[in-house]
């Protein structure tokens, strides 16, 4: 995973169906996002797509019909895969695109806000966004190190899982085979072979 940062995306949406982009974010992050419809073909007329931003868990978080321009902002309740589609709501035959721009952590923060109001500029402005960038990357190292934990005991009960069936596969062949020696043995006796 990255640390937090804004990505713009062009997408082209097919005359039907559906595309989607999606990022694994933390909780407790401020997501924020603008798209907007670049046209392929402007013969046919403007273009008008509909925008559904879902949660992990699949709680819609923003929904838009029959727009061209939107935004939506958040803030990640838990973390996870978070989606957002979108699909073109005219069918006449021609696709467009949509350009996302897509902004997360401290991509997300209005710094212009911040340096009026703290009445700061110039280097300690950027000392501010490098200080935010350095805990961004802190908060992902420690995520990134819990989730390496919760892999290892993953990894450690899958590995007892299949140790203990491997036991218990040897000992119903141990005994598959022991019950056909026994079978054999009085079978043959009672033929009078042994």
């Amino acid at each position: 995973m990255l640390p937090p940062h804004a990505a713009a995306v062009w997408l082209s949406l097919p005359p039907s169906g559906v595309k989607c982009v999606s990022e694994e974010i933390q909780s407790n992050v401020v997501v924020l996002a603008d798209y907007t419809v670049v046209y392929e073909d402007d013969s046919h007329g403007t273009a008008t797509i509909s925008a559904k931003v879902t949660s992990p868990y699949g709680d819609v978080l923003h929904h838009k019909e029959n727009v061209t321009t939107g935004q939506f902002a958040f803030t990640t309740s838990e973390s996870g895969n978070y989606l957002a589609c979108f699909v073109l709501d005219s069918n006449k035959g021609v696709g467009a695109s949509v350009s996302i721009n897509w902004k997360t952590g401290i991509a997300a923060k209005d710094w212009e806000s911040v340096a009026r109001k703290d009445k700061i500029e110039g280097v300690e402005l950027e000392l501010r966004k490098l200080e935010g960038a350095v805990e961004a990357i802190h908060d992902n190292l420690l995520y990134l190190r819990s989730r390496e934990s919760e892999m290892r005991d993953i990894s450690e009960k899958t590995n007892a899982r299949v140790a203990w069936f491997s036991v218990m596969s040897l000992g119903v062949c141990i005994v598959a085979s022991a019950l056909q020696l026994w079978h054999l043995t009085s079978f043959f006796q009672k033929k009078k072979l042994i």
